[in-house]
């Protein structure tokens, strides 16, 4: 017997699966929430109905939002099941279902529409998933990218703006000219510094209009950085049958994750904040170690496993951590050369917090696909893996793992596996990368010259002459062979 998900369906379900215990019509708006995917499901709407669970700050509800057409689509499922959402825990030992209800609404996209929520003062916090690629980051600079199409479009039009941040825009000077205090902006994408990262996009677009605005936003608005960390695989038919077999459940919009996760988050939250520190997310005053660790040894380890797993014809990743050639060429990346650039956090050993990952990375369960991992190279690699290369080449330390997870995905945007299967673009730029990779057969420097990507690291000489030669050994000796070397060291 199946049930389709529904508020008046909760007490046909199974008496194994968590349901919300709470009033959700007493429920009140304290949250804006763009970027309603899996992740943001997996996590903060986690911890929210934890906390509401527990009995407090009812008024703290999440209403989502979206800039994006593929936001519609999922509004769309979520409004047929009165935007609960059934969250599977994918443990190696069992699996456990719960259905999340801390959404109370998800508005239309339509930036007037995510304009006036924004500006009612019950929404005191605008959190944001929107990917590490949409804070419009210029790569050559590492700054603001004023001249991005978007960003022009918004700073002509604030009134009619397309993006997040022109909403922000929009609702921030609204509740400044009628007197309301300001919402709080929250990150929970993977940047380093996602706080700081975000401030400088809307202070940046603020000042290609109305300069006064972007000085009121730098003294009046809090960004705090957070850390956040769960690994949540995309939903696929697989995971919707899972749900409907497994615990009779009919939910067009599942998800499922690992069960772990970490919230570590800066304390400054100036029109208050849930006590989420009840349910387990952690408060300090600077959250850029934990941060850094956790982009640098799991997102970097990621993509170091990402393309080598690719290359070698796997398809889920816990098949790639079950392959020693990548198990033991990521064990000794991370050892060598990314581990050595992190400052001491006290109580953390990153030993142990590496041996954690590598489990994570191994759980059967997850149905973690490295297709996704390889997914928006040219966005990610700069965020997870070339901070790391500049601060090993800053204190004149070996490069050549990290030259070699460049390498590999060099090979890998040539576009081909190592027997010759074809692999399907995934890149933005994915025409340009797999013309210079092509070129880099013959000529390694014609990758890294994309500045885009790369910045000043494109004319850096040592790491030329170690990409060149991690390259050269990929193709004349294949990838095996080249993990193997790296790791023999």
């Amino acid at each position: 017997m199946t049930t389709a998900l529904t508020q008046t369906a909760l007490d046909q379900l199974s008496p194994d699966i968590g349901r919300p215990e709470y009033d959700r019509s007493a429920l009140k708006a304290g949250i804006l929430h763009v970027g309603v995917g899996n992740f943001h499901r997996a996590h903060m709407a986690w911890y929210l109905d934890r906390l509401f669970a527990s009995g407090r700050d009812h008024d703290w509800a999440l209403v989502g939002a979206g800039v994006r057409p593929g936001d519609a689509a999922m509004r769309d499922r979520l409004a047929e099941q009165d935007w609960l959402s059934t969250l599977v825990e994918l443990d190696p030992e069992g699996l456990s279902a719960r259905v999340l209800g801390p959404m109370i609404d998800f508005l239309p996209v339509d930036p007037q529409a995510v304009v006036a929520a924004m500006s009612d003062p019950a929404i005191r916090i605008v959190s944001l998933t929107i990917t590490e690629g949409g804070y419009y980051v210029d790569a050559k600079t590492d700054g603001f990218d004023a001249a991005h199409p978007d960003m022009a479009h918004d700073a002509a039009n604030p009134d009619s703006p397309r993006t997040v941040f022109g909403m922000m825009l929009a609702a921030i000077r609204a509740r400044r000219d009628a007197g309301h205090a300001p919402f709080t902006v929250l990150s929970c994408d993977n940047l380093p510094e996602n706080g700081h990262v975000c401030a400088r996009t809307l202070r940046g677009l603020a000042a290609l209009s109305d300069p006064a605005l972007a000085d009121w936003i730098g003294e009046n608005i809090a960004f705090p950085n957070s850390m956040v960390d769960c690994i949540t695989p995309a939903t696929s038919d697989r995971e919707r049958d899972l749900v409907r077999d497994r615990f009779g459940i009919v939910d067009a919009a599942p998800v499922v994750c690992e069960p772990f996760r970490q919230w570590v988050l800066e304390d400054n939250f100036p029109q208050g904040r849930p006590a989420l520190e009840t349910v387990g997310a952690e408060f300090v005053q600077d959250v850029a170690r934990h941060e850094l660790m956790k982009l640098r040894i799991l997102n970097g380890g990621h993509a170091a496993i990402a393309y080598a797993g690719a290359l070698l014809g796997h398809h889920f990743v816990h098949d790639a951590m079950a392959d020693p050639r990548i198990a033991d060429w990521l064990s000794a990346l991370e050892t060598r050369e990314v581990i050595p650039t992190l400052q001491p956090i006290e109580g953390v050993s990153y030993d142990d917090y590496l041996q954690l990952i590598l489990q994570r990375f191994s759980n059967p369960r997850i149905g973690d696909t490295i297709p996704r991992l390889c997914l928006d190279g040219s966005n990610r690699q700069p965020k997870f893996i070339l901070p790391t290369l500049r601060d090993r080449l800053a204190a004149g330390a070996p490069i050549d793992g990290l030259a070699l997870e460049l390498a590999l995905w060099c090979r890998y945007c040539e576009g081909t596996t190592q027997d010759g299967t074809p692999i399907a673009p995934n890149d933005d730029q994915h025409a340009q990368l797999k013309a210079s990779a092509l070129a880099a057969r013959s000529d390694p420097a014609a990758f890294l010259a994309n500045e885009a990507i790369f910045g000043d690291l494109a004319r850096n000489d040592l790491l030329q002459d170690a990409f060149a030669a991690q390259l050269r050994q990929l193709h004349d000796k294949g990838v095996a062979a080249t993990l193997a070397a790296y790791v023999g060291g």
